[in-house]
């Protein structure tokens, strides 16, 4: 029996183009797929050279996110060094996205920053876990 392996996360959004935007921009996804399933629009967002990996749902017609202050709820995106950290997160701040600046923590969660997408989740972007580019042990 082959094992499930998990190939995307489906997201309702309530502003898909202000969302797809923000995927494109701070997470460099692209479109792969664009379509209309009356009456909403759905978008799949992937990684360059990822495409049949893994991707990024986004349904036209959710709700914002309503998020607790210390709710850690997140995707999590890794990054080949902690200047780009800091760079998204100086984007961030001029967007007036940025939620945690950057800031280093014990093994395994490393160095990182938080954005908030125009739906309200969090997006993390890390240097230095077990994951992704930047990876140790």
């Amino acid at each position: 029996m082959i094992k499930p392996q998990l190939t995307h996360i489906a997201l309702h959004v309530e502003k898909i183009d202000a969302c797809v935007s923000f995927y494109q921009k701070y997470c460099q996804m692209k479109i792969i797929r664009r379509r209309n399933k009356s009456p909403h629009l759905v978008v799949w967002l992937a990684e360059l050279g990822r495409e049949q990996e893994f991707i990024l749902v986004l349904l036209q017609g959710g709700q914002p996110q309503v998020t607790m202050e210390n709710d850690f709820g997140h995707l999590g995106f890794a990054v080949a060094s902690k200047q780009q950290v800091d760079d998204i997160a100086l984007a961030a701040k001029i967007d007036k996205i940025l939620i945690w600046p950057p800031r280093q923590e014990n093994y395994p969660v490393g160095y990182y920053c938080g954005l908030v997408d125009p739906n309200g989740n969090y997006v993390e972007f890390s240097y230095g876990q077990p994951l992704g580019p930047g990876a140790t042990e």
